[in-house]
């Protein structure tokens, strides 16, 4: 399997290289209703993980409230999801990618 990470390299004044940019192919692809719907549901829980993680290390009510109320949408993401997706019976095409500046 190739990579799909891209990568470019910058020099500043003194020739020091780093990188600039990057984008990473995590998903690409044509998958059923269900494992769509796999797919997703454990990329957004992760991401509530994260969150959940987050919020027991914040040192801030503003912090707390701020991933708290992302979860909630990622949450309601999900649902919204779920209900399209369970009613769907054709093939669906997924991309996500990230991308660093």
């Amino acid at each position: 399997m190739r990579s799909t990470a891209r990568l470019r390299i910058h020099s500043d004044k003194d020739n020091n290289q780093r990188p600039t940019h990057m984008n990473i192919q995590l998903i690409d692809g044509h998958f059923s209703p269900r494992e769509s719907l796999d797919l997703i549901t454990r990329m957004i829980h992760v991401k509530i993980s994260f969150h959940e993680e987050k919020i027991r290390e914040a040192k801030t009510e503003e912090d707390v409230k701020m991933r708290e109320s992302r979860i909630r949408q990622l949450q309601r993401d999900l649902y919204e999801i779920r209900n399209q997706l369970q009613n769907r019976n054709e093939a669906v095409d997924l991309t996500s990618h990230i991308e660093l500046t």
